[in-house]
């Protein structure tokens, strides 16, 4: 990692993901009576797990609304969870004013359009390499893999490096 990048990292103490996307692959699957499942990877579930435990919080900012994210985001324990935000950044302020944390303190991984306005704001922004090429053009870091398939463990990996207890959250499970 270069070190303008490993240093907006360490100071990271907030992590938000979209979802569609991100944290999952951007399919949708519908039946008669509407969504009918996503799905999630589990590395990436763990990596937000991992990052809470080496004390970052975590959230969730969605212009759709689903259930189904909300579940994942109790199995999780997610902190917040901002759905159906269709102005993400007004739903970003919020969760500033919420965490008292100033926006260069806060991580956003997001994958189209909708997304800029916050990834634009925060401290360090991400995308998916098969984000939109207006979002791929702004942000501090493309992962290598795609949403759904291990960006999210990807980007706390990162963050966990960059503020220097990675080891120690991997050797805990050592022990």
């Amino acid at each position: 990692m270069n070190p303008e990048l490993t240093s907006k990292l360490s100071r990271i103490s907030l992590m938000i993901f979209d979802v569609d996307g991100v944290l999952t692959d951007g399919k949708m699957h519908y039946g008669l009576d509407g969504e009918l499942f996503k799905s999630f990877n589990v590395l990436d579930g763990h990596g937000i797990k991992l990052l809470k435990k080496a004390g970052v919080m975590t959230a969730i900012i969605s212009a759709r609304h689903s259930p189904i994210v909300n579940r994942r985001a109790a199995d999780l324990e997610i902190s917040h969870v901002i759905q159906g935000a269709g102005e993400k950044r007004a739903a970003f302020e919020t969760l500033l004013e919420k965490t008292g944390l100033a926006a260069s303190q806060c991580g956003f991984i997001g994958d189209d359009i909708i997304d800029l306005p916050v990834l634009i704001r925060a401290g360090v922004s991400f995308s998916v390499p098969n984000g939109h090429p207006e979002v791929l053009s702004r942000v501090d870091h493309v992962t290598r893999h795609s949403g759904g398939n291990g960006a999210v463990r990807e980007v706390c990996d990162m963050i966990m490096r960059a503020k220097g207890c990675y080891t120690s959250v991997v050797e805990s499970f050592l022990k």
